[in-house]
């Protein structure tokens, strides 16, 4: 298959695309004959982009291989300890192995008055200068994020936002949540500082093939649930450790509905599952988000119809109803309506899962419809300053022309904040909106173990943006469906 350049992308990926397409109905169920006429080189999309890094024909779960990577991706927690090992082990006055292929993002512990978290940013900076690193977006003006035309915020969405993400690439960072960029059919995972310190070197890095899990996800989406209810249910159904170092790919009429950033939720909690890396074939979404993002060639690949999967999942999404995860797991799943009787003290919409502009507008769309005010405080985190900039410059539909700050202003949510990790990972005591005393929270966040917002006492509801929206305005975990039926 030719090289595509998502400068001008049409002629390399109608190909592609239309490969994906003639394979579609064997990929999504593989009849009895085929599975026994399986060889060796069918392989899945993990498979085939570890190999092609690999520089291998075939590649099968189990086997480990070095895989010459795309972009190494870290930011302010694990930014200085990968540099420090980079450096004692290379040497203080190496270089890294291509200054335009690492990407450091400062996203997590920004705002603040905390002199460790203030120092690992001067870190970054300090080693950048030093290495001419071509993407730094960096921030110095604490007071006003807007004043740093080159801070962006949460890296995975800064990621995605700024080209980084291209399918049939290899993408490491040092965050669990790098799986959101298998959204766009790449291999994404996150990895320590140790081995990124080699990468940052090397430019490789030691991959054991998973195997893979496929997820069909069949049926159309009703008006009442997001991506977020969809990965919460799939937690649900094989639990936290269901997918241990495993690759979950994620097929179906559903999927190919999604837009990228929904694709992004479904593809960020795979971590939550056990999960290696999560992906999404690419198609005409994928590549018209990234026209005008990069201009670098990409590839697309797809998997084959006899590739092996360890299993299949399968849901018929018209049938589901809106989930939460209760504390203290992602895969602690309840249905929205079965904890009405859940009584809450705030509501928080932001991160990485669920603080991009979609998300801000799912919420939005659940302030306008019932014409009410919260009664609880709702904390709105934008992910990054594109996001905070769409929330204030974008019409919601059918909401006469207001954007997503009048709506909140409207309903008496919180101003949104300065673009960051915010309160997901709690952070110093003086981030905003971290939970500092025990409370109970409805969060579009990723995680709800103890302590993770803060406080070890805090209990943390994961739900959809929906879900979090409607329960801000009742005080209680509430169905979407009471407002948006």
């Amino acid at each position: 298959m030719a090289s595509i350049s998502a400068a001008s992308p049409v002629a390399g990926k109608a190909a592609a695309f239309a490969h994906k397409n003639e394979l579609a109905a064997a990929a999504v169920a593989p009849s009895q004959q085929q599975l026994q006429r399986r060889v060796k080189s069918a392989m899945t999309m993990t498979e085939k982009i570890l190999a092609r890094a690999s520089e291998r024909a075939s590649l099968e779960p189990g086997e480990n291989v070095w895989v010459d990577v795309d972009v190494l991706m870290t930011h302010d927690v694990c930014g200085p300890g990968t540099i420090g090992i980079f450096k004692r082990e290379f040497g203080e006055d190496a270089k890294v192995w291509d200054r335009e292929k690492v990407v450091i993002i400062p996203d997590h512990y920004i705002f603040t008055s905390d002199e460790r978290a203030n120092r690992n940013v001067d870190i970054l900076r300090d080693f950048c200068m030093e290495q001419n690193i071509k993407y730094f977006y960096d921030i110095k003006d604490l007071s006003n994020f807007k004043a740093n035309p080159d801070y962006k915020g949460v890296c995975h969405v800064a990621l995605a936002q700024e080209g980084h993400c291209r399918p049939g690439e290899v993408l490491l960072g040092t965050d669990s949540h790098t799986c959101n960029a298998g959204a766009f059919g790449q291999f994404a995972t996150g990895i320590g500082n140790t081995d990124a310190g080699f990468v940052m070197g090397t430019g490789k890095a030691l991959l054991k093939v998973p195997p893979t899990i496929r997820f069909v996800l069949d049926g159309e989406m009703p008006p009442y649930l997001l991506a977020k209810d969809l990965i919460l249910q799939i937690i649900g159904e094989i639990s936290v450790s269901g997918a241990t170092y495993k690759s979950m790919e994620f097929v179906g009429s559903t999927v190919e509905s999604l837009n990228m950033e929904e694709r992004m939720t479904l593809c960020n909690m795979v971590i939550e599952a056990g999960g290696k890396n999560g992906v999404v074939p690419a198609d005409q979404t994928t590549f018209n988000y990234l026209e005008g993002k990069t201009s670098v060639e990409y590839e697309p690949v797809y998997s084959d119809a006899q590739a092996r999967f360890v299993s299949d999942y399968r849901f018929d999404v018209s049938k589901l109803e809106p989930v939460v995860a209760k504390p203290h797991s992602p895969d602690n799943r309840a249905l929205a309506r079965e904890c009405k009787d859940v009584k809450i003290d705030r509501v928080y919409i932001g991160s990485c899962t669920g603080g991009k502009t979609e998300d801000f507008f799912a919420a939005a769309k659940v302030f306008l419809a019932s014409g009410k005010k919260v009664k609880v405080p709702t904390f709105l985190v934008p992910a990054t300053q594109k996001v905070w900039m769409d929330i204030y410059s974008i019409p919601v539909p059918g909401a006469g022309g207001k954007t997503c700050s009048q709506i909140f202003e409207e309903a008496g949510c919180d101003t949104p904040a300065s673009p960051s990790c915010g309160a997901c990972l709690g952070g110093p005591r003086d981030t905003y909106a971290r939970m500092n005393e025990p409370m109970v929270c409805v969060s579009t966040t990723n995680r709800n173990f103890p302590g993770r917002m803060g406080h070890k006492e805090g209990q943390i509801y994961l739900a959809s943006p929906f879900t979090a929206a409607a329960s801000a305005l009742t005080g209680y975990v509430t169905d979407p469906r009471d407002f948006l039926m």
